[in-house]
């Protein structure tokens, strides 16, 4: 396992399997799983999201009224940066539905969220679904899990080594292009999602294919309609760009700079979802902002969960860390960043190491590159 020495590590975390404390009551992630559900955690909350999906809806709909009410004018850029907001929402609308935590069957979960995702914001429900599962299933692993396949950034200095194509071009200097670049994730969310379209295994591809193309449709008709073509060119890179960067910024926090792993290393299910995910503090507005994502290790062992119970599963969680001695991190906004930049910066050395040439070649690794660095203390 790879550890970032920016993450304060309490102990070192074991890859066997768990027992509970006192040897009964199955596994440690059982006997949490008990206590959440005692405390009731697990139930719907129907009123929650009729009021949250409501709202959503109602931004969505006002968004575009005010487009249409404005007409020809620069100040349709603001209308851009506010949708771009929305879509946002409108994507953890559709991730909290993926994960059923809306409906309990996945038939009204499907509809609603090709509706939210494909026709609402362009985004493939088939294919973020089947990306997200992996991703769930082993987060972090170098080779399960999709999330940090070295495409365009590496995320270890294992990856660096043998980066080929566009993640050596980029990779030594990642951790300085990583917010630009995450104003291409809106246009990238879109291809992938019409790339995911010719896979047999999409799931209902004439469905999925046939709303992505009336959102696309949809979006430049009333764009060229409406403005003329360079007005219409600026809202759409206003409107895309501020949304990858959103989108980026609400995910970044939650795996980046975390321990990896490689090969067979697998640790138990509690200790799998716990050592590889970040939680960041916050009040209520870091919730709405966040989509409750914040409360990412909450979210990582029960899934299923609903938003608004999260943060009081936070303090059931972190108590049962400490009781079984599983480290738990948690770190402000801003911090979260600082963290995941540098460890990207950091896996990063072996492709400037590479770039400066044979001169500096002979370096020892730094401690970063090295399998398994000494890690800090948990204050």
């Amino acid at each position: 396992m790879t550890i970032s020495p920016d993450v304060p590590v309490a102990t070192r975390p074991s890859a066997g399997p768990a027992r509970a404390p006192g040897g009964a009551g199955g596994s440690d992630f059982a006997r949490l799983s008990r206590r959440v559900a005692e405390a009731g955690l697990l139930a719907r909350r129907p009123g929650y999201y009729t009021a949250r999906i409501g709202a959503v809806t109602a931004l969505y709909a006002a968004g575009w009224a005010a487009f249409a009410t404005l007409g020809d004018t620069w100040w349709q850029l603001a209308i851009a940066a506010f949708l771009a907001f929305v879509f946002g929402q409108v994507a953890l609308v559709s991730h909290d539905l993926a994960h059923r935590q809306v409906f309990r069957r996945r038939r009204p979960s499907e509809i609603a969220g090709r509706l939210f995702g494909n026709l609402g914001i362009g985004m493939s429900y088939g294919w973020w679904m089947n990306k997200h599962t992996r991703h769930h299933a082993n987060p972090n692993h170098e080779e399960l899990d999709p999330d940090v396949a070295p495409d365009i950034l590496v995320w270890s200095a294992d990856q660096a080594r043998s980066s080929r194509g566009p993640a050596r071009l980029i990779g030594g200097h990642q951790a300085l292009l990583f917010f630009p670049l995450l104003t291409l994730e809106g246009f990238n969310l879109h291809v992938a999602s019409l790339r995911a379209l010719r896979s047999p295994a999409m799931k209902s591809r004439v469905l999925e294919g046939t709303l992505l193309l009336l959102h696309l449709a949809g979006l430049l008709t009333a764009l060229f309609l409406v403005l003329p073509p360079g007005k219409a060119v600026a809202f759409l890179a206003v409107n895309q760009c501020l949304f990858g960067v959103y989108l980026g910024c609400t995910f970044a926090p939650n795996h980046k700079g975390m321990p990896t792993f490689t090969g067979a290393e697998r640790p138990d299910f509690l200790r799998r979802q716990v050592l590889t995910s970040r939680n960041v503090r916050g009040g209520r507005l870091t919730d709405l902002m966040l989509g409750g994502l914040n409360h990412q290790i909450e979210h990582h062992l029960f899934p299923s969960m609903p938003t608004p119970h999260l943060r009081r599963a936070r303090v059931l969680v972190r108590a049962y860390c400490a009781e079984t001695g599983v480290p738990y991190h948690e770190t402000g906004l801003l911090r979260s960043y600082r963290e995941a930049l540098a460890h990207l910066h950091r896996v990063g050395e072996p492709i400037r190491r590479r770039e400066a040439g044979p001169a500096v070649t002979g370096q020892g690794h730094t401690a970063s590159e090295r399998r398994r660095p000494r890690c800090r203390r948990n204050q």
